[in-house]
């Protein structure tokens, strides 16, 4: 991926995209609003959530631990991956264990952070998302945009061609005559899904939120796709990263509260699945995720990041993802949150890391929807001090030299009375980074 700027020049330009991000962002932060306004103590639940999330940062280890007993007493197996490779292995592995070539996926950003789904096609497995946004952008050949709503960037008429055109190649056709009323292409998602939730041997699934005290995972999720991956395969593979955890049973009412508000601006969710080590017979497996998140934990401005409870909240309030999508983000956090989170988890390995602590306005609009009060704006001044401080060797001299200038009251006289005798000499336009 190239530096943010340039991947968001073709978004910023493509008014139909604009439009739909326009209509969709605009709509859900409307609904978050009213529901969080009716809600008393939200400014406390806010001020807990950041607590509790805090507390288990600082002790994660300790809950970490507590968790895989927990899991273990129910049945379960747990699995610890420091990468993405070795999560990519140890899920490979059980898939081939159970002799199957084919497995359902409930909506996990997790997998989709360490590219389980090629890493799977590779060994010859086949993986069918469930969720409506999600088969939707498997079905186009195309890349998430969006936390909540992958296929943010698609109207009603592209959703259409993508089933007619992609849809028979994965399993039951849609129906010649599909229209794009959003009922009938529910409906032709709902029949063609319906074939893959009773054939599959094997689910592998995220979940929001693990509960150390019981072992208990909890997915959260508004079309019933989850709940018919969690209960009917014979064997479920969930990865889970680090952060997700909380310690007790009361620590999760919290955020009960605080994430369908922000997030699908409703007081409830519709579909909520809670299950605990190997339940009816089903064989669990639970994958640990670190990819990098140890890193971002020992930083102590970037690691409220992991707060993150992936609400979208900060994505819908963002004048920069408005216009320029989350493609452009080249990660699958985009926003003001994958901003801030993918230059930790990644570390500044290229431009667009780089970048990324730029694509803001520092508005603040960010932080004050975000449900755990994760201080955005400081994150992102933390590390564009960062990417200054490690950059490239002209940043370094530039900054070098200013420092030492605004630093002197003798150099800043000498430079401002040298500039002034100057000023009639320079050009109007100088080429690059002298501009």
């Amino acid at each position: 991926m190239p530096a943010f700027p340039e991947a968001s020049a073709s978004a910023v330009s493509d008014a139909q995209l604009r439009h739909n991000l326009r209509g969709a962002t605009h709509t859900i932060r409307a609904k978050r609003a009213a529901v969080v306004g009716e809600q008393p103590d939200w400014a406390a639940l806010r001020a807990a959530g950041a607590a509790i999330k805090d507390r288990t940062l600082r002790h994660l280890d300790v809950y970490l631990e507590r968790l895989e007993d927990a899991v273990t007493a129910a049945g379960g197996t747990v699995h610890w991956a420091a990468d993405a490779d070795e999560a990519n292995r140890i899920v490979t592995g059980l898939v081939k264990a159970t002799g199957e070539t084919e497995v359902v996926k409930v909506k996990s950003m997790a997998t989709q952070e360490i590219g389980l789904n090629e890493a799977l096609e590779a060994a010859g497995i086949r993986a069918y998302e469930t969720d409506l946004a999600e088969l939707i952008v498997q079905l186009g050949d195309d890349l998430p945009s969006h936390i909540l709503v992958p296929a943010i960037h698609r109207n009603r008429s592209e959703i259409r061609e993508i089933f007619l055109s992609k849809m028979a190649s994965w399993g039951r056709p849609a129906p010649a005559d599909l229209a794009d009323d959003p009922r009938a292409l529910a409906e032709a998602a709902r029949l063609h899904l319906r074939e893959r939730f009773l054939s599959a041997k094997v689910g592998i699934s995220g979940a929001n939120f693990a509960v150390a005290e019981t072992g208990t995972l909890v997915v959260l999720e508004s079309e019933g796709n989850g709940r018919m991956c969690l209960t009917l395969p014979e064997t479920l593979i969930s990865v889970v990263g680090i952060e997700k955890i909380v310690p007790t049973w009361r620590d999760l009412e919290v955020f009960m509260q605080l994430l369908p508000r922000s997030s699908t601006g409703e007081r409830m969710n519709p579909y909520t699945s809670m299950w605990t080590g190997a339940t009816e017979g089903q064989t669990f497996h639970l994958v640990l995720l670190d990819n990098g998140r140890t890193s971002v934990l020992a930083d102590e401005v970037g690691r409220q990041a992991l707060r993150c409870i992936r609400c979208s909240a900060c994505l819908n309030v963002c004048p920069v993802y408005e216009r320029a999508g989350g493609h452009a983000y080249g990660s699958v956090y985009p926003g003001p949150i994958g901003a801030i989170l993918t230059p930790q988890l990644r570390g500044m390995a290229s431009p667009l890391e780089e970048s990324l602590p730029y694509a803001s306005t520092l508005c603040g609009a960010c932080y004050e929807v975000c449900p755990v009060a994760i201080n955005i704006p400081e994150v992102l001044l933390d590390l564009r001090s960062k990417v200054v401080a490690h950059g490239h060797l002209g940043q370094r001299v530039a900054m070098g030299a200013a420092r030492r200038v605004l630093n002197s009251p003798r150099w800043l006289s000498v430079t401002q009375r040298s500039a002034g005798r100057l000023r009639r000499w320079t050009p109007r336009r100088l080429p690059g980074p002298l501009s």
